[in-house]
């Protein structure tokens, strides 16, 4: 086998086990919704990794999402300080 393959292989075990995890150890039962900033942020954010082949539209596009989610959770937070 190749280093590469190795690590590709360990990466992947490492995921599953995280993943595996998560799933057990999930002591908050809450589900959190998705907002609409938030969704749209993160739509930016994929855009700018899939379709990003020139520097400049891909770090725009993340930069923008990026932009985007610390609005939200400033307003998340103001949010709950009033309550």
């Amino acid at each position: 086998m190749e280093t590469s393959t190795i690590y590709v292989l360990i990466s992947i075990i490492a995921l599953l086990i995280i993943a595996v995890l998560l799933i057990f150890v999930r002591k908050e039962k809450k589900k959190k919704i998705l907002t609409p900033l938030s969704g749209i942020s993160y739509a930016f954010v994929l855009a700018g990794i899939l379709f990003g082949d020139g520097n400049l539209i891909g770090y725009s596009l993340i930069g923008v999402g990026v932009l985007l989610a610390v609005i939200d959770i400033f307003k998340k937070f103001k949010a709950n300080k009033r309550k």
